[in-house]
């Protein structure tokens, strides 16, 4: 099928890889990629609004709009939106992050247009009748409870709060239990009226598509909504000054009567825009991204001392983090803890030999390119490109940034950011911190 234009549409723009690129009117903009063989079309509506733009009294609005929307709209209720959903085999869902949320399905080809039209209907229409406002407001409130009962998920959302401190990006998403009682359905519809608006938006698909008909249905689909914003342009991607984050050392403590001891320990990292980011990638593999990584063979294959080990990062746009987490015995906490510490500090001394850099580089490539074999990941791909950087990488840039990474880079990366005062999050069975161990009370 092909579909026309609509107007007022900027002419289709190639993008790199084979992205291709148009802007509408209302500051909306649709990015797709033609993924050859599947049968498939993934396709999301980016919001680049999240956690971290709620005023306190909305903390957890994005959240809970992300199960609200989903209730009903004016032309559908939310048992029809499900029927219409499972009638063709399709997913919908959504997701909510500290700097954007996306609501997305995954659909037969066939059923495309099905997709645009309830996606818009939900992003843009819903009712938020009060009575869903209460269903919802309890069913987040058990996402909340499960979170608790969860260590890990729970360990992750203390370490941001400790090492972000008073910043938006230590929020919780999810918000508080406090904060979800107080709720208004006011308060959610203020939010998602003024936040849920076409040039904060980007409407990202790929599978087995023509760029022009998707353009087409999106412009259709989504054309109330452009009307409101008028001649608004598109909002650029997020770029604020770097956030001046309190590097002291900390230590937070959650008191829960757990198997296992959990910890959390890290410091700052670089923003997305960093030049730097590409390097820390390389470093945070060799560091405990798989299973020959210098974390995983000290600290479990040589030691024994903890069953999973692993470094993450998180990269916004003016912060990031690095982090380690260990489970273990709490009565190997303080030998985990130290072994953690002396292998940070062994690397931010003398960086990683040729062999782990090799090899971090190769698994980095390896990901890339596997990571695109299905029609969700090429969509999330294009989608967060657009919002958060207003542009597209190829793959083979892609490939080639992380070959291009040097030892010596990685050696001044290292010694920049594993030197800073830690911070560290531990759940477990603890009652106060002087019941922590030595390699940890010293950061209180």
């Amino acid at each position: 099928m092909t579909g026309t234009l609509t107007p007022g549409a900027e002419a289709t723009a190639p993008a790199p890889g084979g992205v291709l690129r148009t802007e509408l009117p209302g500051g909306l903009r649709v990015v797709t990629e033609t993924v050859p063989g599947v049968r498939s079309v993934s396709l999301g509506i980016w919001i680049g609004i999240g956690a971290r733009d709620e005023a306190p009294r909305q903390a957890g609005a994005a959240h809970f709009l992300e199960h609200l929307l989903f209730k009903g709209t004016r032309r559908r209720s939310g048992v029809e939106i499900a029927e219409q959903f499972d009638a063709v085999g399709g997913d919908l869902n959504a997701f909510t992050a500290k700097e954007h949320t996306c609501y997305y399905a995954q659909v037969l080809d066939t059923d495309l247009p099905l997709a645009v039209e309830v996606l818009a209907d939900v992003v843009t229409d819903a009712t938020l009748a009060p009575p869903d406002v209460e269903v919802e407001r309890g069913v987040v409130l058990e996402e909340i409870a499960m979170r608790d009962d969860d260590p890990e998920d729970l360990l992750g959302e203390l370490f941001d709060e400790a090492l972000f401190g008073a910043h938006p990006l230590g929020r919780p998403v999810i918000g508080s239990e406090e904060s979800i009682r107080g709720m208004t359905r006011e308060t959610l519809h203020e939010f998602w009226r003024g936040q849920y608006t076409t040039p904060r938006m980007v409407v990202a698909a790929a599978g087995n598509l023509a760029h022009d008909e998707v353009v087409a249905l999106v412009g259709a689909a989504l054309g109330p909504a452009m009307a409101r914003a008028g001649s608004a342009a598109p909002v650029p991607p997020r770029r604020p000054a770097l956030a001046v984050l309190d590097t002291g050392p900390r230590l937070a403590l959650r008191t829960e009567d757990t198997e296992q001891a959990h910890l959390m320990l890290g410091m700052p990292g670089v923003s997305r825009h960093d030049p730097r980011r590409t390097a820390l990638q390389v470093l945070n593999t060799a560091l405990g991204g798989g299973p020959s990584s210098r974390l995983f063979q000290q600290v479990r294959e040589q030691r024994g001392l903890a069953y999973q080990v692993y470094s993450s990062l998180a990269s916004y746009a003016d912060a990031g983090s690095v982090a380690v987490y260990a489970g273990c015995a709490p009565d190997r906490l303080d030998e985990v803890a130290g072994v953690v510490r002396d292998v940070l500090a062994d690397v931010a001394k003398g960086g990683l030999t040729p062999a782990e850099l090799t090899r971090a580089q190769g698994n980095l490539r390896g990901g890339i390119v596997l990571g695109l074999e299905d029609t969700p990941s090429r969509m999330n791909r294009i989608g967060r490109s657009e919002l958060d950087h207003g542009r597209q990488r190829t793959i083979t840039e892609s490939l080639d940034r992380v070959a291009a990474v040097t030892g010596e880079q990685v050696a001044q990366l290292a010694a920049d950011l594993l030197t800073a005062p830690l911070t560290a999050a531990v759940v477990g069975p603890y009652d106060d911190e002087k019941d922590l161990p030595p390699a940890l009370r010293s950061l209180a």
